[in-house]
């Protein structure tokens, strides 16, 4: 079965594929046929040294959904009072544009760590092999092991827009990841979990590009 694709150009789709958060639609069922489809391309994409140490957990009991909901609010919580939390950051922005922006994207993370175990599937994109011991603590070891999962997890993200599904690339549940390691069944000391990503039929499919500053002013070439 092939699920309907919006009738997106490459480049919209690029473009549009947001973090999904406040229309994501938690009363419309998810088939996992769906997922599979998506799963399939997102298998496609390259990983170091061809290894394909990935896995996927999608989590659609009601139980686990809300418990690792729970996690994820008890870690917003804390994220929410850090220096880096999007409530703060460019606050003092002489743009207002940029100003604008976060403050909506404040609003709607508030909305989703409030509701993170509503989303109808949950998606933990995992890597084999961890980057928090003494070996793997390194640039080398750390941009090799997630160079080999988040192109995997966007290339799905990407096909899930293409189909109608939102979703939102989250880390704050990794503040309890061996809890949530122990809910699921995940290897924990072989088995890294890099995100946690909502998947939802959205309420409309109209998203538009978001606001960015012009590029020259993070574009470099030949010198920084």
């Amino acid at each position: 079965m092939s699920h309907p694709q919006l009738e997106l150009t490459n480049d919209e789709l690029l473009s549009t594929t947001r973090a999904v958060r406040k229309r994501l639609d938690f009363d419309r069922p998810v088939p996992m046929s769906v997922i599979e489809e998506c799963m399939n391309l997102a298998v496609q994409a390259p990983s170091g040294s061809n290894a394909q140490g990935w896995q996927f957990m999608f989590v659609t009991d009601p139980d686990k959904r809300a418990k690792i909901g729970e996690y994820y609010r008890q870690a917003f919580s804390v994220y929410k009072d850090m220096p880096v939390a999007i409530h703060k950051l460019h606050a003092d922005s002489s743009d207002d544009s940029l100003k604008d922006s976060q403050n909506r994207s404040a609003s709607s993370a508030d909305y989703l760590g409030e509701n993170m175990g509503k989303a109808p599937v949950l998606m933990i994109p995992c890597i084999t092999g961890r980057t928090d011991t003494p070996e793997t603590n390194n640039a080398i070891a750390q941009t090799g092991t997630f160079g080999s999962i988040i192109p995997a997890a966007w290339s799905f993200m990407l096909a899930a827009r293409a189909r109608g599904l939102g979703t939102a690339w989250t880390t704050l549940h990794l503040m309890h990841e061996k809890e949530v390691a122990e809910l699921l069944g995940i290897p924990f000391e072989s088995v890294m979990q890099v995100a946690l990503i909502p998947i939802a039929y959205t309420k409309g499919t109209d998203f538009k590009p978001a606001y960015r500053p012009p590029v020259e002013t993070v574009m470099h070439v030949d010198q920084w």
